[in-house]
């Protein structure tokens, strides 16, 4: 299973989350994968994997075999490095570019139990080659207003990729890092992501916690470095609520959140007026076209008003 950890607004926690939700999978026994697919190689950097001969750059570019380094047991890192800046502009006029990683990870599904990518800050050509290769995309997002801002354009580009390049592709989850439920705005912030993603946004939350920026400069996961802080645990509950198996939500279900919240009668009446149909005739087309789009995203589209 192959999962790309992606959000185009940088300082969300997307290094700490694919270091840390690897880390936990592997204490369990899972063999895990982690790409560092971002030129500022931070995750390398925060497992303070040094002298390194082969990159993932060097794999995009074709040159040498992937040689995935471990970590500690049943961790595993391809590394990244400052070349990997270039990539996009070389890769540019190659065919097939969008499928490049794609094809390197196919031998090493079967090797690993999960792999992870940790993707840059962007949504360039290096992001949407992690999205065309994974089966799940993870969103951490900080509870703040510009991060949220973001998650438009992010899910359309998730969608875009799902319609050309990789019709298998699923938001894995979403979920919130850097949290104080004593802040009104971060609780605001949780509110509204329920409502934009429904079931994929996850009720584990990972607090604020020193220690999550500490353990980086020790170059250790945060398991090694404080398994009893409040990071860790956090992250404990966070890997098994993203592997929970999410219940369907049922039609009936929609309709109630169709109705309840988002209905506008007045608007329902001039359409009705306009369209010469009833109130109910009207609402059961729009509901019906609400449904094929949810069942279409996966869960994900973000409600009418």
């Amino acid at each position: 299973m192959i999962y790309s950890v992606s959000n185009h607004k940088g300082g969300v926690g997307k290094t700490t989350s694919t270091i840390s939700i690897g880390a936990a999978l592997a204490n369990k026994g899972k063999k895990v994968l982690l790409i560092d697919l971002d030129p500022q190689s931070n995750l390398t950097q925060s497992l303070s994997i040094k002298n390194i001969q082969i990159s993932i750059y060097d794999n995009l570019k074709g040159e040498k075999l992937v040689n995935t380094i471990e970590y500690r047991n049943n961790l595993y890192v391809l590394p990244s490095s400052l070349d990997l800046s270039a990539a996009e502009i070389e890769l540019s006029s190659e065919p097939g570019r969008e499928y490049i990683l794609k094809d390197i990870l196919a031998p090493l599904k079967n090797k690993f139990d999960y792999i992870f990518i940790d993707c840059p800050p962007s949504l360039g050509l290096l992001t949407i080659n992690a999205l065309t290769a994974s089966d799940y995309v993870i969103i951490p997002m900080q509870a703040e207003y510009l991060p949220l801002r973001g998650l438009a354009k992010l899910t359309e580009v998730i969608t875009k990729i799902q319609n050309r390049l990789n019709h298998n592709l699923q938001i894995g989850c979403v979920f919130l890092t850097q949290y104080d439920a004593r802040k009104v705005l971060n609780r605001d912030i949780a509110e509204s992501v329920l409502e934009f993603f429904g079931n994929k946004f996850l009720n584990s939350k990972i607090s604020n916690n020193v220690a999550l920026a500490e353990a980086p400069s020790q170059g250790k996961d945060i398991f090694l470095y404080n398994k009893n802080c409040r990071g860790a645990l956090d992250y404990e509950e966070l890997w098994k609520d993203l592997l929970k198996p999410k219940e369907k939500t049922t039609e009936k279900e929609l309709r109630a959140t169709f109705i309840v919240k988002h209905s506008n009668i007045e608007k329902l009446k001039a359409i009705a007026y306009w369209e010469r149909k009833s109130i109910k005739k009207v609402l059961d087309e729009a509901l019906g076209a609400y449904i094929e789009l949810y069942e279409k995203t996966n869960g994900t589209i973000q409600i009418p008003k």
